[in-house]
């Protein structure tokens, strides 16, 4: 079959002369073919060009965002690690405090035996670290809350117990059976005497609350003070009372002053100490190395 022909004419104005083209159906296939493949690779290379710009915006955007979370991975693990240190001090110390305020017993979570069938080693994620994390804050805060508490029952014991002498002079009679100085029969004596100068003063042993001042049978003028945890002390034979029941007086203030009054045979003072109102040698309770017959 013959191929066809199109005459393509071509007036470039009124005057000119007009010029034709003989043009095959093969050569319009093939001239709308390098139009559309022209076309077509144009469209791409567009698309591509702004695709790619696009993918290497998001690509550093994503890469940045990466680096980002790195750098705060990293520094949640330095604090993490600063964080078990610092915890593991604090429970070194809290177990040294447990001692002195008497709770031997005082152990940790990681402390406590524990048992098994073995797995292999496991690195902890991050919830992992932080839940053991504050399990042992809760058990170390509450193992501060017992010491706390018993720290300051301690303080009280030993603010509480006497531990001084009540005046500096000679032992003139001690604890226990002695020959009565008035009556001259053998007797009981719960009291140590400590003979001293009229009119020195007389201190306080230990921290406590006055509980009697005055005019006390035999003792003369004398005081009371309660301490605390059962115990307390008597001062008799005093020249002169600086209390009256009720004050709070702390170890070293003056509650009178050395004298003779009651049954007594010269200057001293008489002092006792009672644990449960049992009488207990005042001697035992005398350690700031000012003792009496000293």
């Amino acid at each position: 079959m013959g191929l066809k022909y199109h005459t393509v004419i071509f007036v470039p104005h009124a005057r000119a002369r007009f010029r034709k083209w003989k043009v095959t159906n093969r050569q319009l296939h093939i001239a709308a073919s390098v139009a559309f493949l022209l076309a077509a690779g144009s469209v791409f290379t567009t698309w591509s060009f702004f695709t790619n710009s696009i993918d290497r915006n998001r690509l550093e955007q994503v890469t940045s965002e990466n680096e980002n979370l790195r750098e705060i991975n990293r520094s949640f693990e330095a604090s993490v690690n600063s964080l078990q240190s610092q915890l593991a001090e604090f429970e070194a110390q809290t177990r040294q405090l447990a001692i002195v305020a008497g709770l031997d017993g005082f152990t940790t979570a990681l402390e406590a035996g524990i048992g098994g069938v073995s797995s292999p080693i496991q690195a902890p994620n991050a919830g992992v670290v932080l839940e053991d994390l504050d399990d042992r804050a809760s058990e170390l805060a509450q193992a501060l809350v017992a010491v706390e508490v018993n720290l300051d029952e301690r303080r009280r014991l030993i603010s509480a117990t006497p531990s001084i002498a009540p005046v500096k002079g000679i032992l003139t009679s001690r604890y226990g059976y002695r020959r009565d100085p008035i009556t001259g029969n053998r007797a009981p004596h719960w009291a140590i005497d400590i003979g001293a100068a009229p009119g020195q003063a007389v201190q306080a042993t230990a921290d406590g609350v006055v509980v009697r001042a005055g005019r006390i049978g035999n003792l003369g003028n004398a005081v009371y003070v309660a301490h605390g945890f059962g115990i307390t002390t008597r001062y008799g034979h005093l020249s002169k009372v600086s209390v009256q029941a009720g004050d709070r007086v702390s170890q070293r203030d003056t509650l009178g002053l050395v004298g003779n009054t009651g049954r007594s045979t010269g200057y001293h003072l008489h002092y006792e100490v009672r644990v449960d109102g049992r009488p207990e040698n005042p001697r035992a309770y005398i350690l700031d190395g000012t003792s009496a017959g000293h």
